[in-house]
């Protein structure tokens, strides 16, 4: 969806366009838009006065979308709707109250964008060691609530330390990792038994293609995270008999296809497609560009 609506943007306004961060974490397309004229930035003072400025799918907080305004600048929201759920969540729960405990990796964009809802209620944490470091006393109101590209078994284990110190400790309504994070996950976790090699296309920076690798790895499996096929390394095909390959969220299909296409002509393989869930989630495009 994100992607979409900076296609549309392009398309309505014309390339002098900005977007804050990365629009996903994805190399491929953000060269692609690039390319295309699009400025990437990482603060609002970088957008010119009354200039068109998009936010990414990862989100940002209250205080990024008041420097938007007092520039005078127009914004055009791609937040994931996934990342906003957490989002209200977080709001919900600070104004219930609650202390909030985020599982999460410091310093992600969705991360910073969600802590910066609450601030003053919202303590991160990404492991199940240190669960044991935090003092709240046992009377305390807590809710858990968690980054949508997280590793479900990781998130899983901190959770399950999370209540058994905390009983009291609420979740959200719905969980929080994202399905289509979920799905891949589940889909490597089911095929890599039979595969030699995983290849993983997506980027170094998106969080939940790492975990796609990192799974491949627990079992004992070499696995590698490549933006494309110019990346790919033929001594790790030296010796495998299947392959296994998948992609982060944010990966177009054209670098899949590339590297299919690539083993097909150079290493004459036969390609096989594993479907382990259907998809049918389609979010529809911010309304700023749906009133237009």
């Amino acid at each position: 969806m994100a992607i979409e609506c900076l296609e549309e943007v392009i398309r309505i306004f014309g390339n002098e366009i900005y977007v804050y961060h990365e629009i996903v974490h994805n190399k491929y397309v953000v060269n692609r838009f690039t390319n295309l004229g699009v400025t990437f930035v990482d603060a609002v003072c970088e957008v010119p006065e009354n200039s068109i400025l998009v936010f990414s799918a990862h989100g940002v907080s209250p205080q990024i979308r008041e420097e938007a305004r007092e520039r005078n600048i127009r914004t055009i929201d791609a937040t994931c709707p996934l990342v906003t759920k957490v989002h209200t969540e977080a709001i919900k729960y600070a104004r219930d109250g609650y202390n909030i405990i985020l599982i999460g990796h410091e310093g992600h964009d969705e991360v910073i964008g969600t802590m910066g809802e609450a601030p003053e209620s919202i303590t991160l944490i990404e492991t199940p060691e240190e669960v044991e470091s935090l003092a709240f006393p046992e009377s305390a109101r807590l809710a858990y609530l968690t980054q949508t590209t997280l590793s479900v078994d990781e998130a899983g284990r901190v959770i399950e330390s999370l209540k058994q110190k905390y009983p009291q400790i609420e979740s959200p309504p719905k969980e929080d990792i994202c399905y289509a994070t979920t799905n891949r996950q589940q889909a490597v976790s089911e095929l890599v038994p039979q595969a030699d090699l995983v290849l993983v296309l997506g980027s170094q920076n998106s969080s939940n293609s790492k975990r796609l690798m990192e799974i491949g790895k627990a079992a004992g499996k070499p696995s590698f995270l490549i933006d494309g096929v110019q990346e790919l390394n033929p001594e790790w095909l030296e010796n495998c008999e299947t392959i296994l390959i998948t992609a982060g969220a944010s990966a177009p299909e054209v670098v899949v296809q590339e590297l299919v296409q690539y083993l097909e002509e150079e290493h004459q393989a036969e390609v096989e497609t594993a479907t382990i869930r259907q998809e049918s989630v389609r979010f529809p495009l911010p309304r700023e560009l749906r009133a237009l």
